[in-house]
């Protein structure tokens, strides 16, 4: 099979989105037999360790404040977790994950890990690392700082 292409061979945009939302699809899949969604799944995942706001994990999980709301809405409905008032900010609600939302995210975190054992087992071994490597680089270090506009620094 061919990977669909819009620009040249290597065109890193494309492959990259194509990648993310075939991953995307497949995590979906794997966790709407939870009840839950990839990105119910990064907030539980995130939330766990506790002390964090809803406004730190929407920036943590790249969700926007409205997006948010609605999200722990439905964790609350179905009993994953609850926002309880901030010690320090009466304005702000720390999340925490209940012992039930704590059974469903060990599940998810076992539909993730073979979803990505399964999609990595696609590489050569000798190429699985190197490709983990290079791919957290980016995110870490030169994909990190990208704004609406651009990169860090640059002038909309």
């Amino acid at each position: 099979m061919t990977i669909p292409s819009p620009g040249r061979p290597s065109d890193l945009m494309f492959l990259l989105s194509w990648a993310s939302h075939a991953l995307r699809a497949e995590h979906a899949v794997g966790l709407a037999e939870l009840g839950i969604s990839p990105r119910d799944h990064c907030v539980l995942a995130r939330a766990r360790a506790g002390g964090l706001t809803q406004r730190q994990l929407g920036e943590l999980c790249g969700v926007d404040k409205t997006t948010m709301v609605v999200t722990l809405d439905h964790l609350e409905a179905a009993g994953l977790a609850r926002r309880v008032p901030s010690p320090t900010d009466r304005r702000a609600r720390l999340v925490e994950v209940t012992t039930q939302g704590e059974q469903v995210l060990d599940q998810a975190q076992e539909i993730a890990a073979g979803l990505e054992q399964d999609v990595l087992a696609a590489l050569p071994d000798s190429e699985r690392e190197v490709f983990l490597s290079a791919v957290q680089r980016l995110v870490g270090g030169r994909l990190s700082r990208v704004n609406a506009c651009g990169p860090a620094g640059s002038v909309c």
